[in-house]
């Protein structure tokens, strides 16, 4: 018995000591994966530091070549001035990508400034452009007598202006883009428009003072501007570039692009793909929603643009107004029983 006593003494003595281990095991086990977990967690904060300080650095430097590219075409002959204005636009286009492929670590400061930046820079280009490389504006030819007494039947306010697609639209709305002969429609009411995309053909496409009309534009233009439009329903093909609205109201826009760039616009409704982000300033009332037109030849007019269709940041708007990290109160995202999905073409 004594023994037996004896063997289960050591047994218990035995398992003491083995559950005694165990545990202490499981607490070590504990306390590394917590200390693993935060060394990643460092580790994953350096790499989103490293790489924003990493993007603040090739972005400035960048930004200051493009710049010196275009000081050094004042001056120059016509020729110089148009390869250089070429590389430059070429190095801007690069530059914008490569804000588009660091946007996922960028905080929204550096994110707005970065935006506020490059949009200097294509301000700067363009205005480079116009110095260095003046269009031809648009003049009629001096006319016999004879073609006077006929144009007398033509109204005066005809006389030395643009027309745009039988249109005279006003100097003062337009601003500088009227300068050159455009691709779009410009004064009209209560009408349906379209462009088919063999007239579009990667062309800047102008549409302004439009009050209720219906416009389709099949294709792939370059740029879109639509100024001072009311009450209008607006579907457009992939636009390689950026659109810039201004001054819109009570408007519907259907749109893929590049860059959406959005003033002085109320109570207006946005399907939209974008593969950079949406920007909008001194607007309130607007709301966004995914682009959901269909049209024959969409896949091709895509290619055609060269836009990206796996990248639609639809949904993320910088709103200029509102630097605060709450909600814009100036714009929404349209409740998804709200979307309209079906088009009149």
């Amino acid at each position: 018995m004594d023994v037996d006593k004896s063997e289960g003494n050591r047994d218990d003595i035995s398992s003491n000591v083995v559950k005694i281990p165990e545990r202490m095991l499981l607490r070590e086990q504990a306390r590394l994966d917590e200390v693993e977990r935060r060394k990643e967690a460092k580790e994953s904060h350096s790499v989103a530091d490293e790489n924003s300080e990493f993007f603040t650095k090739a972005f400035n430097r960048d930004r200051a070549a493009i710049e010196d590219l275009i000081s050094i075409c004042s001056g120059a002959d016509r020729a110089s001035a148009t390869q250089t204005l070429d590389a430059a636009t070429a190095k801007t286009q690069q530059l914008q990508k490569f804000l588009n492929d660091s946007m996922m670590f960028l905080a929204q400061y550096e994110l707005r400034q970065a935006q506020a930046a490059l949009q200097k820079l294509q301000t700067s280009l363009a205005e480079k452009r116009d110095e260095a490389l003046p269009k031809k504006k648009f003049a009629f030819r001096s006319r016999t007598k004879a073609t006077e007494q006929v144009d007398d039947t033509v109204p005066a306010t005809l006389a030395g202006e643009t027309v745009i697609d039988g249109q005279t639209p006003a100097a003062s709305d337009i601003g500088k883009v009227e300068e050159t002969v455009q691709c779009g429609f410009s004064n009209m009411d209560d009408v349906v428009l379209t462009k088919t995309a063999g007239e579009i053909n990667k062309n800047d496409v102008l549409l302004s003072q439009l009050t209720n009309c219906k416009v389709r534009l099949f294709g792939s233009p370059s740029t879109l501007h639509i100024k001072n439009v009311s009450g209008c329903e607006i579907l457009c093909g992939p636009v390689s570039g950026s659109v810039f609205v201004d001054h819109c109201s009570n408007t519907t826009l259907v749109l893929p692009c590049q860059q959406l760039r959005t003033h002085n616009t109320t109570s207006t409704q946005v399907y939209l793909h974008v593969t950079s982000r949406a920007i909008i300033e001194d607007c309130h009332g607007v709301s966004f929603a995914p682009f959901t037109w269909s049209y024959p030849t969409l896949d091709e007019d895509y290619v055609v643009s060269g836009l990206d269709l796996a990248r639609n940041n639809w949904s993320q708007v910088d709103d200029f107004n509102w630097l605060a990290a709450t909600q814009s109160p100036n714009w929404t995202l349209i409740p998804e029983e709200d979307r309209k999905t079906t088009w009149e073409t």
